[in-house]
């Protein structure tokens, strides 16, 4: 697959896009096609669009030395430029589109819609597309910086919940090769150090409005609640025994951005995010985590009946699949 990319680009530089609101699977991911790129001699400049809200993202980029840029930055890009894109496929309601051409695409999500890449490598059944990037060092018997494969295995620890959630044997023998090659202790460092004192806020917010119908649970962690921490409140969620299946949501300036979470094979988060969300917003993912959003822009009593809106119509999709 690496010769096929190789052979695909046409440029001794191109740019590398994630996701918007990147985590550490998408960042890894970057990093580590980066520096692959950078063996045979293809410089690149990777890109994305929103913020790093996450603590301890931000200090993997900071510590491993990764450089990104804001899509907001980058005033230089033509048409003709090349984009590889990492964790993200084009189309999808979470990444924007740039001017560039997006000529390759590198994920693990669902299909999103059939795209004409001149090369994709799309693998659903695999749990971080980190796993992806580390195959083609492997493969090919390239060296691996100890940095990237720092990266690369923390990408797969989050992505995976620590190895325990859509987690393919492909994924768990990539990461046992990346852990000869990885500054463990940092790996350690960075799993201790997840929340920022403010978060707690979030989390007491959630826990104070949480509502649980059967085994499902809907929550609120207040208005403009950072992307990756609505998604570690929808995880936290689920350590609740008598949930299930977690939906957590929280009003931005544009919209309602939702969370997804499953424990239940027969409840497939992304099929139900789809179908919830379908005619009011977007929304799909992984069988076991998924998200969404809705477009708003009104007052808060406007988004609070918004939001029994959302719980009303995944409460329905889930009874129907009773």
């Amino acid at each position: 697959m690496l010769n096929k990319i190789l052979n695909n680009i046409k440029s001794d530089f191109v740019y590398i896009q994630t996701h918007n609101f990147p985590d550490p699977d998408a960042i890894s991911s970057a990093f580590g096609m980066q520096q692959l790129l950078k063996n045979y001699g293809i410089t690149s400049k990777i890109c994305y669009k929103g913020q790093i809200d996450s603590n301890s993202t931000s200090e993997m980029i900071k510590r491993l030395e990764i450089e990104l840029f804001s899509i907001d930055e980058i005033l230089e890009m033509t048409s003709d430029n090349e984009i590889i894109l990492v964790d993200a496929q084009k189309g999808n309601s979470n990444m924007v589109d740039m001017i560039g051409d997006e000529v390759i695409c590198i994920d693990h999500h669902p299909i999103f819609e059939e795209v004409d890449y001149r090369v994709s490598d799309i693998r659903p059944q695999v749990g971080a597309c980190a796993s992806i990037i580390a195959s083609y060092y492997f493969d090919n018997n390239i060296d691996m910086p100890r940095n990237v494969a720092t990266a690369l295995s923390y990408g797969i620890k989050v992505d995976t919940a620590n190895l325990t959630r859509s987690v393919s044997d492909f994924d768990m023998e990539i990461f046992c090769a990346l852990r000869k090659h990885s500054d463990n202790d940092l790996l350690a460092s960075l799993d201790r150090n997840t929340l920022k004192f403010a978060d707690l806020y979030a989390y007491a917010t959630a826990i104070s409005n949480i509502e649980v119908f059967d085994f499902v649970s809907f929550a609120n962690p207040g208005e403009d609640c950072p992307e990756s921490l609505i998604a570690s409140i929808s995880d936290f969620m689920l350590a609740l025994a008598e949930v299930k299946f977690s939906v957590v949501y929280s009003k931005r300036e544009k919209g309602i951005k939702v969370s997804v979470r499953s424990e239940l094979a027969e409840y497939n988060a992304g099929v139900i995010a789809n179908k919830a969300l379908k005619g009011i917003g977007g929304g799909g993912g992984h069988a076991q985590m998924a998200g969404g959003f809705v477009p708003f822009v009104g007052s808060v009593d406007e988004a609070e009946d918004l939001m029994d809106k959302i719980k009303e119509c995944f409460i329905e999709v889930i009874n129907n699949m009773c």
